[in-house]
């Protein structure tokens, strides 16, 4: 972007050259964010066919992968307070999915779990996730695909994000994760 009076940018164009102002934007940012909205919402739907919300999904895969720990562990890994986590995992345990044990190391502390139908509702999200994939990326050749991916994920290596955890679990409010 240049830099304008009046702390106005104007988008430069791959080449260099300015943006036309009449045709769509041509920025890696502009399409990121179109294409993350439109994934987003694509992704809400299928996972509402199981009664989720893209933040629950996240949740339980997220117990999935390393069961065990802690509220306060899964919470920090979310990058959400445990204030707002735990009437969000509530609901989660409320609908039978996962369950939270004494942690034998300490006592104090709740050890999160899938159920066993939490296991079931994982792999229905799993086949869920699959056929979201392969919908976005269905213009991409196996080989141009694995590209895409290395591409982003030093992008957002550079930005500092965590792996496989969505930014949006910092402003997930517990009347919002349903």
């Amino acid at each position: 972007m240049e830099r304008l009076s009046n702390n106005y940018h104007v988008a430069m164009s791959t080449n260099g050259e300015p943006a036309r102002p009449d045709g769509p934007p041509d920025s890696v940012a502009f399409l990121l964010a179109q294409l993350g909205a439109h994934a987003t919402k694509l992704f809400a739907e299928r996972v509402g066919e199981l009664e989720l919300t893209p933040a629950q999904a996240g949740l339980l895969r997220s117990v999935a992968g390393r069961p065990g720990r802690s509220q306060r562990e899964v919470a920090a890994e979310l990058g959400m307070p445990p204030s707002r986590f735990v009437p969000f995992a509530d609901e989660l345990e409320q609908r039978g999915l996962i369950e939270r044990r004494k942690n034998p190391a300490d006592r104090r502390l709740h050890a999160l779990h899938l159920t066993d139908a939490g296991q079931s509702l994982l792999a229905g999200l799993r086949e869920v996730g699959m056929a979201h994939e392969a919908q976005i990326c269905a213009d991409l050749s196996p080989g141009e695909r694995g590209q895409l991916i290395g591409l982003l994920r030093r992008v957002a290596d550079h930005q500092g994000l965590t792996p496989g955890v969505h930014p949006g679990y910092r402003s997930v409010r517990p009347d919002h994760a349903r």
